[in-house]
């Protein structure tokens, strides 16, 4: 794969996109700073995380997955074949100064197990302090703005595989 020059600003990340039998996708609501009120409605995304040195998207993806959520039991069904960037608003960006935003492959697993094997807690810190199963088209409205047209062309290319999983045909 060529690399764009202007994508090495931003940090390798990886995305996932865990549907469950029905085409629903997993969601989890990021926590909120210890003693905040915060009341937010745009906390909540799907798993993802850094690609560490030497290691492969794929690898990168099952690691995130289990550190997030504690899956295990999934499969990759596919993997988005180029990188999909956002920016960090500024107030983000301040902390991460060698990094204008994020590049991220996404991979869309499906979830071959029980609800009752995930575990927000099988990693400290946790990332998330809810989780749920939800219709591919709520998540661009439950995302923090900066990540929606991420998400927006997310919905419009894995819509066909959640509408496919629904009616039991996959």
């Amino acid at each position: 794969m060529i690399e764009i020059p202007e994508l090495q600003k931003y940090r390798p990340n990886v995305g996932i996109c865990l549907f469950n039998r029905q085409g629903q996708v997993w969601l989890g609501e990021r926590l909120t700073a210890p003693g905040s009120r915060e009341v937010n409605p745009h906390r909540w995304q799907m798993p993802q995380g850094g690609i560490d040195e030497g290691e492969s998207v794929e690898e990168a993806a099952f690691r995130e997955l289990h550190e997030e959520t504690g899956v295990k039991t999934a499969r990759i069904l596919l993997t988005t074949p180029g990188w999909l960037a956002y920016d960090f608003p500024p107030h983000i960006r301040r902390g991460k100064k060698d990094w204008l935003g994020q590049r991220q492959k996404w991979v869309v697993m499906l979830f071959d197990g029980e609800d009752s094997e995930i575990d927000l807690n099988v990693h400290s810190p946790a990332e998330f302090e809810r989780w749920r199963w939800a219709d591919l088209d709520e998540i661009k409205d439950l995302i923090v703005p900066f990540k929606r047209k991420v998400y927006a062309e997310l919905v419009e290319s894995f819509r066909p595989l959640s509408k496919l999983l629904a009616e039991g045909r996959f």
